[in-house]
């Protein structure tokens, strides 16, 4: 069957199952020429049966393409079998195709469904609806990034060319969901903002589980910060009417509890912290509640932001809350001890940790009283151990979240068909929390300072660590040693030899630390708490080692005093330092004082013991936890810091910009320069306030002037405020300047955020051409505002 239709200007159309040649010997004319676009079939063109007319129409139509040639072109048309050179053109009947289309998708031959469809679009467009959304769910369902890829690409060029109308709701949540699952967050949250935009509401429970999964990636986790951020932007201060029928799409997709819980704990487990406290400021305004999981959350974020006042607030909520687990409350006042020590607020982390261990000395006590109780009432001997710390996570509803090894649930392929059948999206529900569980459980393993043991809080050697760090620091030796002292009542150790102050001196000398040690172990006898000869002994060699020789006899001195017989190789350290000084006299002393006390050479081991069972790995000591810390060298950020940082942030939040830069300006004049935090607080304040452009510009300058003549880094989330307020305000010179800061530091950027706030704010910018007659200035904006248009991908 043949038929043949007309060739039009700029298009030629040929209908089904249509076979031509024709050849141009024309020397100057390309094939290009003669036929200037592609060859297509249009469905609304009936089909010429017959091989006789059929045949006679291809002819006319071959004729009346020569006849628009030039002049100068000449054809053989009566010899076609002789040619050299040809085009053929055949297109296959497009309900065919169709068909065809279809079952190579049933059969798993993707390969060939992308054929047929190209095949398809260079015919007749776009296949019907049914067709494309099942080729899409078919590439969905393979699971290989390659398919993925190809069907994000057909959503983008279905909406791009207004095919939207072709594309289902239940298939694009499918897309996006297969997206997210398949690690490509950036694709999956397109197709989300897609359907946004053509008002194609995914409900909540579908798309918190698309959220969960790009959550376990950095780019996904600021991407899905960004998209909580955009979606509950329609829903603050109550916008929609949710007693208008209409508005029930709309309102199903209204963000929920555990949308904010995921995307919190990504935030977290990323470093976007900053991100992460804008989605607390919106919670209120779009009426969320919080549970057990978004009151650890907003501990943690504040306590990595430095609002110690906002988690002070919080603890009331959290000792009051009847459903917090163990683990919860674990997680909770390590927050609360680390935010402490960011201040540098020694007395109340201390306090704290002498109140933990009174604490769990009373629940020891009580524990020995119920189990004598339980003993004579004959009911066995073996008291309940509380919460199971088996392999499972529970939340405070009991719902399982993940196992100890924080993996994911499994990658099982979800089918289409499956997924159209749950209508309310109740599998997808049930994946985000499973995922959820896993991103609390890597949130959960990050606790350090704090365990439990039958419920009870207990401080762990981490932060006897971090504490004595501090406190050496500082240099408060006395504070250190009451507070050790006070510890070590507490807890009561096996043996003095054994206690945290003892730890803390042996460290100290390990160290170097010989004048901090001396100091803790005068403190000790003055509180008249005694100690073995090890301390002593180990502090007198490092004297001797360091040529100290007056030190070495005061300590010799003291030790006589407090009735501590050195061993014998002390006595040998300290005669080998005498000899050393040409000392003759006093070695020959020492030596006569060993033998009259009858000392063996064998000696007193303690410390020797002590320093090689830290060595083998037994149960971790706080001697090991404080070298380890110490030796770390972290730089500590200047209490101060955090002060000003959350004064500058309270008037931001208020806008009260002007008393923000006062704060400022007195921050520095006290010697105390800003970071990324305080930068951050006052470009989203002047945002906040609009039209402070100028000012963000100043203050950008300065940015570029720290990052240039310091070592000071700009995270991601200050430039990317930085980026969003210049565009929005029209400087795209200095937007360009970001952006070519964070390109370098590799930095992700959401170009369909900036891609929307262009089209929304500057879309007839410098849209025509060029003006004959322009400044120099005016030259270098076009520029900037063509380079960056190129950037987004905007025409």
């Amino acid at each position: 069957m043949l038929c043949t239709r007309k060739f039009s200007h700029g298009r030629a159309s040929v209908c089904p199952c249509v076979l031509y040649v024709v050849q141009a010997s024309y020397a100057g004319l390309s094939l290009a020429g003669l036929f200037e676009s592609q060859v297509r079939a249009y469905s609304n063109v009936g089909y010429v049966s017959g091989s006789v007319s059929s045949h006679c129409l291809a002819k006319s139509i071959v004729q009346d393409c020569i006849l628009r040639l030039p002049k100068k072109s000449t054809f053989e048309v009566g010899s076609f079998s002789t040619m050299a050179g040809t085009i053929l053109v055949q297109a296959r009947d497009p309900a065919k195709l169709n068909v065809e289309i279809q079952n190579a998708v049933d059969e798993h031959r993707l390969n060939d469904a992308w054929k047929f469809y190209e095949q398809y679009m260079q015919m007749d467009g776009f296949p019907r609806k049914s067709v494309v959304n099942k080729l899409l769910a078919g590439f969905v369902e393979s699971s290989d990034v390659q398919w993925l890829e190809k069907a994000y690409g057909l959503v983008e060029q279905a909406i791009g060319e207004s095919k939207q109308n072709l594309l289902e709701r239940s298939t694009l949540i499918y897309v996006s969901f297969g997206l997210a699952r398949a690690g490509l967050p950036v694709p999956a949250s397109t197709v989300l903002r897609r359907m946004v935009e053509m008002e194609e509401y995914p409900p909540v429970a579908a798309w918190s589980a698309v959220l969960a999964y790009m959550s376990q990636t950095a780019q996904g986790a600021y991407v899905a910060a960004e998209l909580i951020l955009e979606i509950g932007y329609l829903f603050q201060d109550h916008r929609i009417d949710p007693r208008k029928k209409c508005n029930a799409p709309l309102i199903a997709m209204k963000p929920n509890t555990t949308a904010f819980n995921i995307a919190l704990a990504g935030c977290l487990l990323f470093g976007t912290t900053k991100k992460a406290e804008q989605l607390l400021e919106m919670m209120p305004r779009v009426g969320i509640k919080t549970d057990a999981n978004l009151l650890i959350l907003m501990a943690q974020i504040y306590e990595r932001n430095g609002r110690r006042d906002e988690l002070r607030k919080l603890q009331r909520y959290v000792d009051e809350a009847h459903n917090l687990s163990d683990v919860q409350f674990r997680e909770f006042y390590n927050c609360l001890l680390a935010c402490h020590l960011k201040f540098g607020d020694l007395d109340s982390a201390s306090n704290m940790v002498l109140e933990m261990l009174r604490k769990a000395k009373e629940a020891r006590g009580s524990l020995a009283v119920a189990t004598l109780v339980f003993d004579a009432a004959g009911r066995g001997s073996k008291f309940p151990h509380g919460v199971n710390s088996g392999s499972w996570h529970y939340s405070s509803h009991g719902e399982s979240y993940a196992y100890e090894d924080n993996r994911l649930p499994g990658n099982l392929v979800l089918s289409y068909e499956e997924f159209s059948r749950d209508r309310n999206f109740l599998r997808l529900e049930g994946e985000a929390k499973e995922v959820l569980g896993a991103l609390l459980a890597k949130l959960q393993s990050q606790v350090e300072l704090v365990t439990t043991d039958r419920g009870i809080l207990q401080p762990t050697e981490k932060i006897f660590a971090k504490l004595v760090k501090a406190f050496l620091e500082a240099d408060k030796t006395k504070d250190l040693a009451a507070f050790l002292i006070k510890a070590d009542k507490e807890d009561s150790p096996a043996s003095n030899d054994d206690s945290a102050l003892v730890h803390v001196i042996n460290s100290c000398i390990s160290l170097g630390w010989l004048d901090k040690a001396h100091d803790l172990l005068d403190e000790m006898c003055l509180a008249g708490v005694r100690t073995g000869s090890s301390v002593y002994a180990a502090l007198l060699k490092a004297y001797c080692e360091t040529n100290q020789a007056g030190n070495a006899a005061s300590l010799l001195r003291d030790a006589r005093k407090a009735g501590i017989q050195l061993d014998a190789s002390s006595y040998e350290a300290l005669i080998r330092s005498k000899v050393l000084q040409n000392d003759t006299q006093g070695a020959l002393h020492l030596y006569t004082e060993m033998k009259e006390a009858k000392i063996p050479k064998a000696g007193h081991q303690e410390f020797e013991r002590l320093v090689k069972e830290c060595a083998e790995g037994c149960e971790p000591r706080l001697m090991v936890k404080l070298l380890q810390e110490i030796k770390e060298g972290q730089v500590t950020l200047d209490s101060a810091v955090h002060d000003w940082n959350n004064v500058i942030h309270f008037f931001c939040r208020k806008r009260l910009m002007q008393d923000a830069e006062k704060a400022l300006k007195k921050m520095r004049s006290l010697g105390h320069a800003p970071n990324a935090q305080t930068f951050h607080s006052m470009v989203t304040g002047y945002a906040a306030v609009g039209g402070k452009y100028i000012e963000v510009t100043e203050l950008w300058g300065e940015m570029k002037s720290l990052a240039y003549n310091t070592s000071m880094k700009f995270d991601q989330e200050l430039l990317d405020s930085v980026l969003y307020t210049f565009v929005r305000g029209g400087f795209f010179s200095r937007a360009n300047e970001v952006l070519d800061m964070m390109e370098k530091a590799k930095m992700f950027i959401d170009k369909y955020k900036y891609r929307t706030l262009f089209l929304k704010y500057h879309k007839t910018l410098h849209k025509g051409k060029a003006p004959k007659f322009q400044t120099e200035s005016q030259h270098k904006k076009r520029e900037a505002v063509l380079a960056f248009k190129n950037w987004i991908g905007v025409c």
